[in-house]
C-alpha cells in the first residue's frame, strides 16, 4: 500500500475497505498490503485493545511473567506483545496469516518464533482485534482453550459497536457454554466504552468493547 497521509478519514476509508473482503484469501492480501502503515493507522484510531488486553493479564497473572510462554494469536505487527513486554512478560510466541504483518513483528524483536500455524500448549494466550464480525469465526476460541496449559490465562477482545452486536452475543453464548462445560472460568469481564474512534457511517466518536479473561481449569 503506497504510503498516504495518516488523516483520520484516510484510516477510516482503509478499515471500510477490509469489509469488502470476503475471502480468507482477500483478507490475508488485505492485511498484507495494510501492514506498512498498520501501526501508524491504529494510532489515529486511539485504538486501545493491545494495551486494555496487557493490562487485564499483569493484574491477575501471579507466575514467572519473564518464564512465561506467551502465543499472540493474530499477532499483527505485534503490539500486543510490545504492552505485555512493558508488564514484565518476555517469552513471545506469535501467528498471523499475514505474511507482511509477521515480517514487521520479526523486525521488532519481541518474538522468539513466529509462524502461521497454531502449535503447542502456552501459559497465555491472547487474540486481540480478529474476534468480530468478517474476521475470525467463534468457534475459534476452543482452539484458543486446547492450546493453554491447564491453570492459563487466555485473553480475548471483542469490539462493542452496532455491526458488531451478534457476533459479540454468539461468542459470549460460546464463552458461558465452555465454563459451563467446565473447559474454564471467568476470571473478568471488563466493558469499555472509549475503545477505539468509530469509522462507521452509523456512529461517531469513540466505540466500545470488551476485554475477557478466562482460566483454563487443571482437568
Amino acid at each position: 500500500m503506497a504510503a498516504v497521509t495518516n488523516t483520520f478519514e484516510s484510516v477510516k476509508a482503509t478499515i471500510l475497505s477490509a469489509h469488502e473482503s470476503t475471502t480468507s484469501v482477500e483478507k490475508v492480501n488485505f492485511y498484507n498490503s495494510w501492514a506498512e502503515n498498520y501501526d501508524q493507522d491504529v494510532a489515529v484510531l486511539d485504538y486501545r485493545a493491545p494495551s486494555l488486553a496487557a493490562n487485564s493479564i499483569s493484574s491477575h497473572f501471579s507466575s514467572d511473567r519473564e518464564a512465561a510462554v506467551v502465543l499472540d494469536v493474530a499477532c499483527g505487527t505485534g503490539l500486543v506483545a510490545k504492552q505485555m513486554k512493558r508488564h514484565g512478560f518476555g517469552h513471545f510466541m506469535g501467528i498471523d496469516g499475514s505474511e507482511a504483518m509477521l515480517k514487521l513483528a520479526r523486525e521488532s524483536g519481541l518474538y522468539q518464533d513466529l509462524k502461521q500455524s497454531m502449535l503447542g500448549l502456552f501459559d497465555v494466550v491472547v487474540i486481540v482485534g480478529a474476534l468480530s464480525i468478517g474476521q475470525v469465526p467463534v468457534g475459534v476460541v476452543r482452539e484458543l482453550c486446547k492450546s493453554t496449559k491447564p491453570g492459563g490465562y487466555i485473553c480475548m477482545t471483542t469490539r462493542s459497536n452496532r455491526d458488531n452486536v451478534e457476533y459479540k452475543a454468539a461468542l459470549e453464548h460460546e464463552l458461558k457454554q465452555m465454563e459451563d462445560e467446565g473447559l474454564w472460568t471467568c476470571v473478568e469481564v471488563a466493558e469499555v466504552e472509549d475503545w477505539e474512534r468509530a469509522v462507521s457511517q452509523q456512529e461517531d466518536g469513540y466505540i466500545a468493547g470488551a476485554v475477557y479473561l478466562y482460566k483454563k481449569l487443571k482437568l
